[in-house]
Parts: structure tokens; sequence; C-alpha cells
């Protein structure tokens, strides 16, 4: 159970994903989301940056190399 409405640990976003959005995580999913999110010049890149912070943004990006790691 998340106490924020963001997660803050891989396997809080991996449920979040998963489970509560319904999102196969697949090697495809995490591939097209790590394309967007390492280009900062993508205007969905720059929107969520604003919106939740580099700090953030980091996370996710981390969180989706995990998930690539354990995938391929």
């Amino acid at each position: 159970m998340m106490l924020t409405p963001f997660p803050e640990t891989y396997e809080q976003w991996r449920q979040c994903i998963t489970v509560e959005c319904r999102i196969p995580l697949t090697l495809d999913f995490v591939t097209q989301r790590l394309a967007v999110w390492r280009n900062s010049q993508l205007d969905e890149t720059v929107r969520f940056r604003k919106l939740y912070g580099d700090e953030y943004l980091a996370c996710v990006i981390g969180w989706l190399e995990q998930a690539n790691h354990e995938l391929t």
C-alpha cells in the first residue's frame, strides 16, 4: 500500500504499472518508455519534468532500467 500518490520504490512502481494501470511490463513497453524519458527534447518529457521534477524522472528511468534488466 502506497502512502503517497506516486510510487516511491521499484516495487510500488511495478504494482502501479502492472496491476493498477493494467499495462503489461514488456520489453517493448520498457524500451519505448526509456526512449521517451531519455530524450529531454520531447514535449512529453519536458511536461513530465515540469510536473514532477528531474529527481522523479531519474527514479522512473531507473525503474525502467531495472525492469529492462529483469526482462533481458
